[in-house]
């Protein structure tokens, strides 16, 4: 996660429990509003709900009221500093009970109240009040609806205040106790009306069994739930950053700013920013509070929706893509995101790029998540990986915040992006971490060009050699993965087209060219995915439209000279694509492939194979990780069928990350001369020999 400086320990040596619930300190809840908002009838329904062996339930007039000698009557006859010392007195007397009982106490109180001499509320908090409470919920009832409220409850006599005066009442009392919360590392959250009981309730669960231990324990159990099955120790994981590691984009800054436009009078596009630039800076408190914000601005479905939005705004980078989904393709690599950011956004970036069941993202964002991941956590998880789990692990990360991952791997990579979004305190965080904890860590410049961090050596991640190192230099692939249309009635009219002996020149072309089109329209595309696009309706408005994915980021290597033909028919389905004519495997260059994220090689007919063998071989020797899939029209049985699935499956099964699209499968051998060489037909060159 993108952000500014932090002053945690770099690494799993920073103490658990160091957060708002210390040990042998109870959690106390608070529970604010102005008068008249609902506060001791949600303690009553609480009453209700919650287990009584677990919570103990206090309203503080009544606390008081049993504690002063001649109750509450004479209290309210004291002066003000009397009255300070029994609020004192009760705060602190619930703080003991709760810490004798062991249970959560839930303190329904008064922050302020309505001085009529002076026609304004008053504070009436105290010291010892900031000093025992863990958590405040905030009742954020409209002031209408406490006015009527207050108009209909004649048990209590309360003093006359306008609308206006109760507005008023309630933004200051919010705004001051949301500051001196956050000053005093107590969590606060403002429950929205109307009240949502079972989300108050599962609020107060989760204060109650929620501390940097058990927080993670939970990220533990989630990274463990996430490797493979069938992990073997001495396996590799990669873990990574998300925001800026994986792209440009700090998804935090886009999902506020995105809420701020959705809500403008109610959400600042800072909000993330002024909590993480405060007093709690980014420590395990400030990460929980950011999560009561997002609960506190969100409920689930416009959560949803807003996190679907931001993901829609995230470009990963090409590169990234191109190695986890090889990767992924390894029987002994894990790959894992550890993000202090949302993990709900990555979860639907990483399912648009067909990579959301090979990589786990260990993140919050929700309660429901019952997380947050520090620097500390990421730090801990690896060392985990490492110790627990006897793991290889590689770590990807972008800022401060990385550095204990980074630290405790067994090899790291920083990533370095460009100067207007990179994180800023890196380089003097970095420098400390290299000369005084025995950081030694490599970077990698997405894109190439941006200027590099001084100190570190620069690393490609298409470089051969930078996979054979992630691989442990040990290859574990599934082998390429086969389509065949051999079946299908399309197959059978596009291929009669194509074997008719009176189609020649232009017309046995358009064949091809159309076998090329529908292949990349029909099954490409279950490859590649697709994406969606703004385009113009018929009937004058914009609506969305769709296209095959990363079209601007695929090349199309037509074979020379036969797949030409249908290499123009999968052009018309990816029209951004780069396109290259390939007589020879050397033809194509790495500057064809950088940046890329796709390859197709097409040509009319594989025979025996080594052509295409030969090409698949070469780009990998120029770049290690990008997808390629062969699309052909027809390929030789023996190929791709038989006891070891076809001699070129064979050799491919070497290779990862490699597909085969074929028309169909023939028992002919083509070995073609003249009138039977399909170059010669397509190019009307038959008479040649």
């Amino acid at each position: 996660m993108a952000g500014p400086d932090i002053n945690a320990e770099l690494g799993p040596s920073a103490t658990p429990g160091s957060g708002p619930v210390l040990r042998g300190k109870p959690v106390i809840v608070g529970i604010y509003g102005v008068s008249g908002c609902g506060k001791t009838f949600l303690l009553n329904q609480l009453k209700e709900t919650l287990d009584k062996d677990k919570f103990a339930f206090y309203d503080g007039s009544e606390k008081i009221a049993t504690m002063v000698p001649g109750g509450l009557e004479n209290f309210q006859r004291m002066d003000k500093q009397a009255q300070m010392m029994w609020r004192q007195r009760a705060i602190d007397h619930i703080h003991e009970e709760c810490r004798g009982t062991e249970t959560v106490g839930i303190v329904a109180g008064h922050f302020m109240l309505w001085s009529e001499e002076e026609e304004r509320a008053l504070p009436v908090y105290t010291q010892n009040d900031l000093n025992v409470y863990t958590h405040v919920l905030y009742l954020d009832i409209p002031a209408n609806v406490v006015a009527q409220r207050r108009r209909e409850d004649n048990g209590k006599a309360r003093p006359n205040v306008t609308d206006t005066q109760l507005h008023g009442w309630l933004q200051e009392e919010k705004t001051e106790l949301r500051s001196l919360c956050r000053d005093h590392g107590i969590l606060f959250s403002a429950l929205q009306h109307p009240l949502q009981m079972d989300k108050v309730s599962a609020l107060l669960e989760d204060f109650r069994i929620h501390s940097e231990e058990h927080n993670l324990t939970i990220a533990k159990e989630k990274l463990q739930n996430g490797l493979k099955a069938n992990g073997e120790e001495q396996g590799v994981v990669l873990t990574m950053d998300a925001d800026r590691t994986l792209a440009a984009e700090d998804t935090g800054a886009l999902f506020w700013t995105a809420a701020s436009k959705k809500w403008p009078s109610l959400v600042s596009e800072e909000t993330l920013k002024c909590l993480f630039d405060g007093t709690l800076k980014h420590t395990h408190t400030a990460f929980r509070q950011a999560t009561l914000l997002y609960e506190e601005t969100a409920n689930d479905h416009d959560f949803e929706e807003l996190c679907q939005n931001v993901a829609s705004q995230v470009t990963m980078y090409p590169d990234i893509i191109a190695m986890l989904h090889f990767m992924s393709d390894q029987k002994h690599v894990d790959i894992v995101i550890i993000s202090s950011g949302l993990r709900l956004v990555w979860e639907k970036v990483l399912e648009r790029e067909g990579l959301a069941k090979a990589v786990t993202v260990v993140g919050g964002g929700r309660i429901a998540d019952g997380l947050v991941v520090t620097a500390a956590v990421k730090g801990h998880l690896v060392d985990h990986l490492r110790v627990a789990h006897g793991k290889y692990v590689w770590a990807f990360g972008d800022s401060s915040l990385d550095l204990p991952m980074l630290l405790k791997a067994n090899r790291a990579i920083v990533v370095v992006g460009e100067l207007k979004t990179r994180s800023k305190t890196m380089d003097a965080k970095l420098k400390d971490a290299m000369e005084n904890s025995g950081l030694r860590a490599h970077q990698v410049l997405l894109p190439k060009t941006v200027s590099p961090r001084v100190g570190l050596p620069i690393v490609q991640l298409t470089h051969p050699s930078f996979v054979s190192d992630l691989l442990g230099n040990r290859f574990s692939p599934r082998g390429p993965r086969v389509i065949l249309a051999t079946e299908t009635n399309a197959t059978k009219l596009l291929a009669t087209a194509m074997r008719d002996s009176a189609n020649a020149g232009p017309d046995l072309k358009e064949a091809h060219r159309l076998v090329g089109r529908h292949l990349a329209f029909t099954y490409v595309a279950d490859i590649v995915g697709i994406e969606p696009k703004t385009i113009q309706h018929v009937l004058g408005s914009e609506t969305k439209g769709f296209q095959l994915r990363h079209g601007k980021k695929t090349t199309i290597a037509a074979l020379m000279r036969g797949g030409e033909p249908m290499a123009s028919g999968v052009y018309d389905a990816f029209p951004l694509a780069m396109f290259v004519h390939a007589v020879d495997p050397e033809n194509i260059k790495f500057h064809h492939l950088e940046g890329q994220i796709t390859l197709l090689l097409v040509d009319s007919i594989i025979n025996t194979g080594k052509s295409i063998l030969d090409v698949v071989q070469h780009v990998r020797s120029i770049h290690a990780t990008i997808q390629i899939i062969i699309v052909a029209a027809v390929v030789q049985s023996r190929c791709v069928m038989g006891d070891n699935g076809g001699t070129l499956i064979h050799k491919l099964a070497s290779f990862a990350n490699v597909h085969i699209v074929a028309l169909r499968v023939s028992e002919t051998s083509f070995v073609g001369s003249r009138e039977t060489d399909t170059g010669n037909r397509l190019f009307n060159t038959t008479h040649l020999d």
